[in-house]
């Protein structure tokens, strides 16, 4: 981000955000923006021995408990998201990450791929008061949920954000009343940029295999048919209205049949395949560095 503004730099849910607002935020605003995000990290992190889904994957069998305020929304998501790639992404994906070396404990000890299997919509269930997990699973939200939580964010300081306000979580970011130029890091060198998007009144999300990567070439972009990580795709950015569509368009666009559900959403994107070329949606108004597809 290039604009001189107040800043406010914090670590939250394993990533280093930066909000920028035209003067500092108060003492309020910080808590408030706080509070909304231990509240998500408690209810949707797989990490925490203390969160909603690891105490439905200690269950053990069908287990209910009171919906989360954002499972209707991050749920709905998946279920186009997972009907658009069929199957290959899916919120079940977490024994999976897990079983690779992703785990709580960060063991980053590869047991070998573990593929899902069945419908998910089966095993998991939700309505706007309960969520179902019908047996032993572990929800993993990472497709979508960092842009949701900056979502959450952004709309919790706009009451503050006189004069615009940008919400950077690790490269998910939320741009309100103001225009950011943002750099598209090259995977494969981050003092390189592939190109640069302006953004105004939307979100840029990104998503790449140099980010959560570990042992012998393995990543966080796993195929939840099979339990492997994605080998064609280096990174994705898309922009969307909002944060959560935007993660989760360039998410889905590590599958074959990304492309439809982000044309669908409306969702404009770049991506980088681990060969070096790059390919972008009809009318993408992002600055390129390249001069072909």
């Amino acid at each position: 981000m290039t604009t001189a503004r107040a800043q406010w730099r914090f670590d939250a849910i394993g990533t280093r955000w930066e909000v920028q607002t035209a003067a500092a935020l108060p003492g309020d605003a910080r808590r408030a923006a706080s509070a909304v995000i231990e509240r998500f990290d408690g209810e949707w992190s797989r990490f925490r021995p203390d969160s909603v889904v690891s105490t439905l994957a200690r269950g053990g069998g069908e287990v209910t408990v009171i919906a989360p305020a954002d499972a209707a929304a991050m749920l709905d998501a998946y279920g186009e998201m997972s009907e658009a790639t069929a199957g290959a992404v899916s919120p079940l994906v977490g024994g999976a990450l897990a079983h690779r070396g992703y785990d709580a404990d960060y063991s980053l000890v590869d047991r070998g791929p573990v593929a899902a299997t069945g419908d998910w919509r089966e095993r998991l269930t939700w309505d706007a008061d309960t969520l179902t997990l019908r047996e032993p699973a572990l929800i993993d939200v990472g497709a979508l949920g960092k842009g949701r939580l900056v979502d959450l964010v952004a709309g919790c300081l706009s009451a503050w954000g006189g004069g615009g306000i940008v919400v950077d979580a690790g490269g998910d970011i939320s741009v309100c009343g103001v225009t950011e130029r943002i750099g598209l890091e090259h995977p494969y060198d981050p003092t390189r940029a592939i190109g640069v998007w302006e953004v105004a009144d939307a979100a840029l999300c990104a998503s790449a295999v140099n980010r959560r990567a570990w042992g012998d070439s393995l990543h966080h972009v796993l195929d939840a048919r099979t339990g492997q990580p994605v080998r064609t795709v280096a990174a994705t950015w898309a922009v969307a209205p909002t944060a959560m569509r935007a993660d989760a368009a360039a998410t889905a666009l590590f599958f074959t049949g990304g492309e439809a559900l982000a044309a669908g959403w409306g969702v404009s994107w770049v991506r980088m395949a681990t060969d070096g070329r790059v390919d972008w949606s009809p009318g993408c108004t992002a600055e390129l560095f390249t001069a072909a597809r």
